[in-house]
């Protein structure tokens, strides 16, 4: 059956259409990963946009459900140049295109994603339609294009009750889940996965309680704290700065979540109340985004975002470049921020955006990109050891103190 993607600007690509057979408005966005598309698909950062895949051929290994970052898949709708209908791979549980069918992910194959790519590049991030509908004047359906927002999405993407993941007993690889062949939210709520002896090390993390605030939180950032012998309570984006503070944690993670930070505005202020305490917070992605909001800075949209496996950042306190995965569209403005507030840490090496704060006088780190990558490579896990660091330390000093 055919399928247009109509863009806000009058652009209209043809192409063949995958997943589910409907029409949907969204926010287009590209994504320049290779490999990792099941867990494109099911992170919550996508709430609200269509991702494109610049690699041409998707959907060759098939999707794995243990390897998912979250239940379900969160983009509105899913473009490739060619979809792959016969998985390659051991692990494989289904085709991509029986898990867009299964959750009503309307997609596009077929179309130039290189030339959608270089538009968007151009012109900017743009809305857009998925529809098999051939519309005899595509401007007709243009103000409904423009007209779209993505709106308070982190509410939605965010968990609905807190619950708990366990520390691991052995190291875990990342991988959240138990390595059925089914997600299962009790196991990965375990937090832990069977490994070989030689996988064992010691849990830098045990004994240590971390508060996650799930803003549509990626499931290796509970599992990368779990497999470092964290116990993680999980708690849904709109809670209480109080209530998380009541419980004692060691240590407070923000995680990464959807949409226009700024929509956030009862969220900013609970985190600025867990700013003011000494517990060490540590803060992803769109975390990041909220904290510098609360502290007073600025976030701005950029033109066509960062989405991919592949990002240079360089930490300004070494010099030292690492190869990040990310997915944002937003970015914290340094120019204003005082020094006094807060100094980056680190930076894009691509487009000098940046990518890191470190918080004078207060126990706060955050990055803008994804330590627990999946996909991507892990070049930055050890800002998780940074984390745990810093919860031993105000431990031990609180335990000196009395």
């Amino acid at each position: 059956m055919k399928a247009f993607l109509i863009l806000e600007d009058g652009t209209v690509l043809e192409g063949t259409q995958i997943g589910a057979p409907k029409e949907v408005v969204s926010e287009i966005v590209f994504n320049t990963s290779m490999a990792g598309y099941p867990e494109v698909l099911t992170d919550p950062s996508y709430a609200g946009q269509a991702v494109c895949m610049t690699y041409p051929l998707i959907g060759n290994y098939g999707i794995c459900r243990a390897d998912m970052e979250s239940a379900r898949p969160w983009p509105d709708g899913f473009i490739v140049r060619e979809l792959s209908r016969i998985p390659s791979n051991f692990r494989s549980d289904l085709t991509l295109q029986q898990f867009l069918e299964e959750y009503e992910v309307a997609g596009i194959a077929g179309i130039d994603t290189r030339a959608l790519t270089k538009l968007l590049r151009e012109k900017g991030t743009m809305n857009g339609m998925i529809t098999t509908k051939e519309y005899g004047r595509p401007d007709e359906v243009l103000p409904r294009l423009k007209a779209y927002t993505t709106g308070k999405v982190v509410e939605k993407a965010s968990c609905r009750a807190t619950y708990r993941i366990a520390p691991s007993t052995v190291l875990s690889d990342n991988a959240p889940f138990s390595g059925t062949a089914k997600f299962d939210r009790t196991a990965y709520e375990k937090g832990s996965r069977e490994r070989s002896p030689s996988t064992v090390r010691e849990l830098t993390g045990s004994g240590l309680k971390v508060a996650l605030m799930d803003l549509g939180a990626k499931a290796n950032i509970g599992a990368s704290l779990a497999s470092r012998g964290c116990e993680v309570i999980v708690y849904p984006a709109l809670t209480s700065a109080e209530e998380i503070i009541a419980a004692a944690p060691d240590g407070i993670m923000l995680s990464n979540g959807p949409g226009d930070p700024k929509e956030c505005a009862s969220i900013i202020e609970e985190i600025r109340k867990l700013s003011h305490t000494e517990i060490p917070i540590f803060a992803i992605c769109l975390g990041h985004q909220l904290m510098a909001l609360a502290a007073g800075a600025d976030t701005y949209k950029m033109k066509y975002g960062h989405r991919g496996g592949n990002h240079p950042v360089k930490d300004l306190s070494t010099g030292r470049v690492y190869i990040s995965s990310q997915n944002h569209g937003y970015v914290v403005d340094t120019d204003s921020l005082s020094p006094e507030i807060a100094v980056p840490a680190f930076r894009n090496v691509n487009d000098g955006t940046n990518e890191g704060l470190a918080y004078t006088g207060k126990n706060i780190f955050t990055v803008q990109f994804h330590p627990e990558a999946c996909p991507g490579p892990q070049d930055s896990g050890f800002l998780f050891e940074r984390f745990i660091a810093a919860m031993r330390k105000e431990r031990h000093e609180l335990e000196g103190a009395w």
